[in-house]
């Protein structure tokens, strides 16, 4: 008796001293973000730095901070988790895009947007993907199959939407705005489509049929994504204009929006959808039908409110990317081969620039041809910006990449430890170097 009572008794500290030091870690999160808050504020008039590269910059430092006082044995308070990103923090971050977006401008250049982030995506995976092919046997990955490869091309062939934002300005250039930011929104559903289009078949045995069932099914995960967008914000529309939930409080309006978009990207997910597409569709819906059926204190409300998940969400993002790059366990893997490790980086590296300008001039050019009025063309130099402002790979790539080359964020391979520290490397650089 009393031994079963002092197993129990030490089972339930060992659970109390787990549970405090989720908090004691989850505390020091907190802060930390705070501190990416009045760091990227004091910072805002410098040109060199915005709130991610602060935001990467405290990471890595906390990072550095954790590995010396927990004997080079971990560098991050939380483990990464593609859940966490892909349930929680890409959602707010993608609905306000969509719900913040300028309409007027994106569907003028609509066409334009799907053949950069659509057509463009699947030019830069087939570049990435050749030119790994090509190369890295030569360097020394050898264990990769097709099916691989093609995952590492729509890997690197997302772009970071989320720090792209905060290269341009939407009043300023509204034009050059509205495409990178819209091709970076369709850029990243496309290659999350995509990866899991390939992830879906066998492509080390492909014949017509199958290659005919992985394009029907990439375009019916794209079109379908959109459609239950639409449907679910015009739904968010009507129950509020027929229910009236204003004339008692303003608070159900703004959860009911919240739950309606939040309930688009879960229904997408739930019938394996991209749940990106859904919940930037949702958005733009609900900002030009529903937005315009609620209160004035619900408009103001909710324009602040998602605005505020967002920042917030896109902060812990880069935060937590600044720490994961020093993760000890992926370097220890390529510590016997540095070498291979830069040359892989800079082989994606080449191959990213390469794959962008591949569909970015040549697509521009397109465009072009079907503008009448030259006030609507894409100049070259307005080329080069589109093309500069894309390269940056952020946590979209990271999450691909975590899905493909670990299990539960751990890997005990060579070379997909290679290929997660140089997709950490590559973020880090293309982020930084802007």
């Amino acid at each position: 008796m009393d031994a079963s009572f002092s197993t129990i008794v030490s089972r339930l500290q060992a659970l109390s001293t787990s549970d405090h030091t989720s908090v004691v870690s989850l505390n020091l999160f907190v802060a930390l973000l705070l501190a990416c808050i009045v760091i990227g504020h004091l910072l805002e008039e410098n040109r060199w730095m915005n709130e991610s590269i602060t935001a990467l910059m405290i990471g890595l430092c906390t990072g550095i901070v954790i590995l010396l006082t927990t004997g080079m044995k971990s560098s991050h308070l939380l483990v990464f988790s593609e859940d966490l990103f892909f349930i929680y923090l890409l959602p707010p971050i993608i609905f306000n895009a969509g719900f913040q977006v300028k309409k007027k401008q994106f569907f003028r250049n609509f066409m334009t947007i799907m053949l950069f982030g659509a057509i463009g995506t699947l030019v830069s995976c087939t570049i990435i993907s050749l030119g790994a092919i090509e190369f890295f046997k030569r360097i020394g990955i050898n264990s990769f199959d097709i099916g691989d490869y093609i995952a590492i091309g729509a890997i690197f062939a997302a772009t970071d939407s989320v720090c792209t934002l905060q290269v341009l300005n939407q009043d300023e250039t509204p034009l050059l705005y509205s495409l990178v930011f819209g091709e970076g929104v369709v850029n990243d559903a496309t290659s999350v489509v995509l990866f899991n289009a390939i992830q879906s078949f066998d492509l080390n045995h492909i014949d017509p049929r199958i290659a005919l069932q992985f394009i029907g099914n990439f375009f019916y995960l794209f079109f379908a994504s959109t459609m239950l967008g639409v449907l679910t914000g015009l739904l968010s529309a009507y129950i509020i204009k027929k229910l009236y939930f204003g004339r008692h409080s303003t608070d159900r309006e703004v959860a009911l929006m919240m739950l309606m978009a939040y309930l688009s990207y879960m229904m997408a997910e739930l019938f394996y959808l991209s749940g990106i597409l859904t919940v930037f569709f949702c958005g733009i819906v609900m900002s030009h039908y529903t937005w315009h059926n609620v209160t004035e204190s619900s408009r103001v409300t909710t324009k602040h409110a998602f605005a505020t998940l967002s920042f917030v969400a896109e902060t812990f993002i880069f935060l937590y990317v600044g720490m994961d790059a020093l993760d000890i366990e992926k370097w220890r893997f390529v510590s016997n081969s540095p070498g291979t490790s830069v040359a892989v980086s800079s082989v994606l590296l080449a191959l990213v620039l390469a794959g962008r300008a591949a569909f970015v001039f040549p697509l521009s050019l397109l465009s072009n041809l079907t503008k009448k009025n030259p006030n609507e063309r894409i100049s070259f130099r307005q080329q080069v910006i589109i093309w500069w402002a894309g390269l940056m790979r952020g946590a979209v790539s990271m999450a691909l990449a975590y899905n493909k080359f670990t299990s539960s964020g751990h890997t005990h391979l060579r070379d997909n430890a290679i290929m997660i520290t140089s997709t950490i490397t590559v973020v880090l650089f293309s982020t930084v170097v802007r």
